[in-house]
């Protein structure tokens, strides 16, 4: 609503058949550029168009390893063209690359945009945000309080794809998938202006086409103050549940064990010393604990080789990062009707003549769906009010309604 250029992009390339996504897996991907000119809207194409292809290249070892390594090109070359023009230089965006892969969901991301799941009623943020608030938090040098009053802004952001030369790429997962999971990827321009319960219900409740219409919608008439870009990706196959099923968070989930054979070797080298020793023979003794020693040595690396590896193996970062339960409720419905009466008068005051019966009926339906604490239906036609009307805004400012970018 305040931007005059789109500095935000985004890309969803999902494989084409079953053998490429078994060895490629689905990609979204959302960035957020910055800087002055054109500056941040180049960085941020750069990064959703050099990221698939850097990938691909890059996938001979562990997928999770080529997406954060295609991250890490990628700042090079934007590290490159941004310094061999002035025009362009300091330019760099924000990216947040999601792959649905087999073992299951992995992020590679820089900066502050997002990626949450929604599994049943619970909202996960899987990412951590790269922003001065996030990183004093977690460095435990920012308080409550001042967290609370906004005394440090929110927007400053400490990586980000471009700037430098050089960049750190965070890795999270992976995270196992069930049927029914929804990925959201978003930049700031959303996050900013919706909670994450309030994402999380329209996700809830609404189909998906549906809900990122109203999450724009939203955050628009918020203020919309940035641009707002959203991504979902729902698991409906059990073919992507499959593999990632037996996949656990924690690495005990496989628990490595001490290899047997030296445990047996260590037991019967120490029941030999002990007998030794009852029978005299000292010398004996010690070349039977000395063989024990060995043995056991040698079984305990083993098993600190099999932890290191299963921890690598296993789960990358640290997500989910904050949770929040998503309950459609009287909050949510009369904030709704609240925006709905803020769009009323800003139709009034620009004298656009709205009439439409089908806006009529569905705020009929709403009114009476919350009267009886339906308020997941609320909100379905709340939502469907607002769609509309923004409809007709548009028109009345000769402008063609836009439909959301949808892939299926």
């Amino acid at each position: 609503m305040r931007r005059r250029n789109n500095q935000d992009s985004y890309v969803v390339s999902l494989a084409e058949d079953d053998s490429s996504w078994q060895r490629t897996g689905h990609l979204l991907i959302v960035a957020d550029g910055m800087g002055a000119h054109a500056a941040g809207e180049l960085a941020s194409r750069l990064s959703v168009e050099l990221i698939p292809h850097h990938y691909s290249k890059l996938l001979k070892g562990i997928p999770s390893e080529a997406l954060q390594r295609s991250l890490v090109e990628t700042n090079s070359e934007i590290f490159r063209k941004g310094q061999a023009n002035p025009e362009f230089r300091s330019m760099g965006t924000t990216t947040c690359a999601l792959a649905i892969l087999p073992e299951g969901a992995v992020i590679a991301h820089v900066g502050d945009s997002r990626v949450y799941r929604l599994r049943g009623n619970l909202m996960e943020q899987l990412t951590f945000d790269h922003s001065l608030v996030w990183e004093m938090r977690a460095s435990g040098d920012m308080s409550e309080e001042a967290l609370r009053s906004n005394a440090i802004p929110k927007n400053v952001i400490t990586r980000s794809l471009g700037p430098n030369a050089t960049v750190a790429v965070d890795l999270e997962g992976p995270f196992p998938l069930r049927v029914g999971d929804k990925f959201l990827l978003c930049s700031d321009g959303l996050s900013g202006q919706l909670t994450d319960e309030e994402m999380g219900v329209l996700l809830q409740v609404l189909d998906i086409e549906s809900a990122v219409q109203a999450m724009v919608h939203l955050a628009n008439l918020r203020g919309g103050p940035d641009n707002v870009t959203v991504v979902v990706g729902e698991v409906k196959s059990d073919a992507l549940v499959r593999g990632s099923a037996s996949k656990d968070k924690n690495p005990s989930a496989v628990a490595p064990q001490f290899p047997v054979p030296f445990g047996i070797a260590t037991a019967i080298c120490i029941l030999c010393c002990l007998v030794l020793l009852l029978l005299g023979q000292f010398p004996i003794a010690c070349l039977a604990a000395g063989a024990g020693a060995v043995a056991f040595g040698t079984g305990w690396y083993k098993y600190q080789g099999q932890r290191v590896r299963n921890d690598f193996e296993g789960f990358y970062g640290r997500g989910p990062y904050r949770k929040a339960t998503c309950k459609p409720d009287a909050s949510f419905t009369a904030q709704l009707t609240n925006v709905i009466h803020e769009l009323g008068d800003w139709v009034k005051e620009n004298d656009w003549k709205i009439e439409s019966k089908e806006i009529d009926e569905h705020m009929s339906l709403a009114l009476s769906a919350e009267r009886s604490k339906n308020y997941s239906e609320a909100i379905r036609r709340y939502t469907r009010v607002i769609a509309l009307t923004m409809d007709e805004v548009l028109r009345a400012q000769g402008e063609k309604p836009g439909d959301s970018d949808i892939v299926y």
